[in-house]
């Protein structure tokens, strides 16, 4: 099969011929359809995150058809459409695992890091941690939904109980979580970089009451914030947006340190937390909703050998839609 190759962190990927992966007894072989590409994937490029497996094939939001099936696998057949997030696997054994929180296991693996991922014509897929794609979906249209949606998905929920909550950053993501919110009646507050004013536009056009400057206090006191940027300098302004009891979340896996704040930040019970991959119920959940709203993702498409074009492109924060890579001709 074709697939694009990092064989080093920052060396440009190459397209090389590899074996198509053997089906394991509990897994899927599918056949990529698409596969949207995310910050993450440029933090493993640039090494800051620091245990991939090289070479490695990048991608971990996955969409495409069953090819194969293992031995034990009891919930797919050949010719499903199937999904493949960026939590691959996890022991099912430990604390974590038999609590529901798979997400925080130690021994997971992640999909596009630890193992191979979707910028190539086939990848493999653990049963237990492959979804279904809902029919409304086209391929290009549901990749985003499996770490955008899903992960955002998480974040917006352990943001608690909230009417009025700021995005901070507004990618792909927050797009797909604005649609969320305002289906549930929330009022949405974005927060870009100083000068986008075009991105500010964007985001009142999209259903947001206010748009402005991350280094402009909110004209009220938020109930919640998600960072989704991975600016660490973010944080402190986002905890000052929030009002007494506010949670502040942090959705990447990855984030620059967070400068120095006074406590006063964060004192009368404002609280800090991050959001650490995904569970299964997660994706469950998140897909069985975004179709009932309904979710719109807006994508640009990139063939495969262009993965390098389409990861300088989200390196200069484009904002046309989330990118996706595809081994296909598209039209």
């Amino acid at each position: 099969m074709r697939a694009m190759l990092l064989r080093q962190p920052k060396a440009p990927l190459t397209l090389e011929e590899v074996p198509v992966p053997s089906c394991g007894d509990d897994e899927v072989l599918v056949k990529v359809r698409a596969c949207a590409l995310c910050r993450t994937d440029l933090h493993v490029y640039d090494g800051e995150l620091t245990q991939p497996k090289l070479p490695l094939i990048l991608g971990h939001q996955v969409v495409g058809i069953v090819e194969q099936t293992g031995k034990t696998v009891k919930r797919f057949k050949r010719g499903d459409r199937v999904g493949l997030p960026w939590l691959a696997n996890a022991c099912g054994h430990c604390g974590f695992c038999l609590t529901s929180r798979e997400n925080l296991c130690q021994e997971a693996l992640f999909r596009g890091y630890q193992l191979n991922g979707g910028f190539a014509e086939y990848c493999l897929g653990k049963e237990a941690f492959t979804f279904l794609i809902p029919d409304r979906y086209s391929d290009v249209e549901a990749a985003p939904l499996l770490c955008a949606g899903l992960i955002g998905y998480r974040a917006y929920r352990l943001a608690g109980s909230f009417q009025t909550i700021g995005f901070f950053g507004f990618g792909s993501a927050a797009h797909i979580l604005l649609q969320v919110a305002l289906f549930e009646g929330k009022s949405v507050y974005a927060f870009t970089k100083e000068g986008d004013e075009k991105g500010a536009r964007a985001a009142l056009k999209r259903g947001c009451i206010y748009a402005g400057s991350s280094l402009q206090k909110p004209p009220c006191s938020l109930d919640a914030a998600i960072v989704f940027a991975s600016d660490g300098s973010l944080v402190p302004l986002a905890l000052q947006a929030v009002g007494p009891g506010g949670t502040v979340v942090t959705a990447g896996i990855f984030m620059s340190d967070i400068p120095a704040f006074p406590y006063a930040s964060l004192w009368e019970e404002r609280c800090l937390r991050s959001v650490a991959n995904l569970t299964r119920q997660d994706g469950i959940d998140f897909l069985k909703l975004a179709p009932r709203i309904p979710v719109k993702t807006e994508v640009k498409v990139y063939p495969l050998e262009q993965t390098n074009e389409a990861l300088a492109e989200a390196r200069r924060g484009g904002k046309d839609g989330a990118l996706v890579i595809t081994p296909l001709p598209y039209f």
